[in-house]
Order: structure tokens, then C-alpha cells, then sequence
């Protein structure tokens, strides 16, 4: 084994990458969303309306990138802007009553793949993983 094959980041990077594609797959050829628009749609459909800049640190993409994904949202009407009601040089993006049910639709499908992924570990060790990465992320967020 190479020492890049052994090196822990690369493997969750490439573990990583492996789900987020299979999952990819289906948005995708479903909706025609790219990666970065459903990353959106996501953090919009979980957690409720945000300010891009919110967005940005949600998703950690970069502004540009966040932008772009915001104005394909809305011009496919998956998403709507509003004044931020305590920042009037901003705004709020939130999912329109279509992105919300394009939403809900893609993790139905995308709970049923994670389903299918993960049925190789057992309960128990599900739950130690979703623990393991919980930890390194917090750690690699303390730098």
C-alpha cells in the first residue's frame, strides 16, 4: 500500500467524494442541479432561510461560487430573496414552496442511497463513525 492510500485524509477524502457523486448522480439527471446548488438547497431545506455569507460558511464554498448557485436557485424559482429584516445590505434566501418539494424529494432518494452505502457496517458501527468524524471535524476546525 502506498503512503497515499494510507493517509488518513485522502481516504476520507475519497470515501467522501464516492457518496457525494452516487448521491450527485441522482439530483442531477433528476432535477439538472449541480453539486454546488444542491449544497444550497440542502443547508436552505435543514436549517431555513439564510444570508449568503451564512450560506458560504454553511457549505464551505466560496462567495463567488455561493452567488452563482443563489441566482440559478432563483431563476428556476427554487428559491426566493428577501430583505433581511436587520441588515438592509443584505438579503435572505429561502427555498420557494417548488425547492422545498424538489428538496424533500432528493433526500428521500438520497436517504435511501445512504441507506443502501451504509448497509455494509453494522448499527453499532454506524454510530461510532458518524461519532469518529464528528470529533475530527471539530478538531480540524479548532486550526
Amino acid at each position: 500500500m502506498s503512503r497515499l492510500e494510507s493517509f488518513l485524509p485522502y481516504k476520507l477524502s475519497i470515501a467522501s467524494n464516492a457518496v457525494s457523486d452516487r448521491i450527485a448522480r441522482e439530483y442531477q439527471s433528476r432535477f439538472g442541479l449541480r453539486i454546488s446548488e444542491w449544497r444550497i438547497m440542502a443547508v436552505l431545506g435543514d436549517s431555513g432561510p439564510m444570508t449568503p455569507r451564512a450560506l458560504a460558511q454553511a457549505t464551505l464554498m466560496d462567495k463567488v461560487a455561493v452567488s452563482r448557485a443563489c441566482r440559478t436557485l432563483e431563476a428556476r424559482t427554487l428559491a426566493m430573496r428577501t430583505p433581511h429584516d436587520r441588515d438592509g445590505r443584505s438579503h435572505m434566501l429561502a427555498l420557494t414552496e417548488t425547492g422545498r418539494d424538489v428538496f424533500e424529494e432528493i433526500m428521500a432518494h438520497a436517504i435511501a442511497i445512504e441507506a443502501e452505502l451504509f448497509e455494509t457496517l453494522e448499527p453499532d458501527e454506524r454510530v461510532t463513525l458518524a461519532g469518529l468524524l464528528d470529533r475530527v471535524h471539530a478538531k480540524a476546525r479548532e486550526s
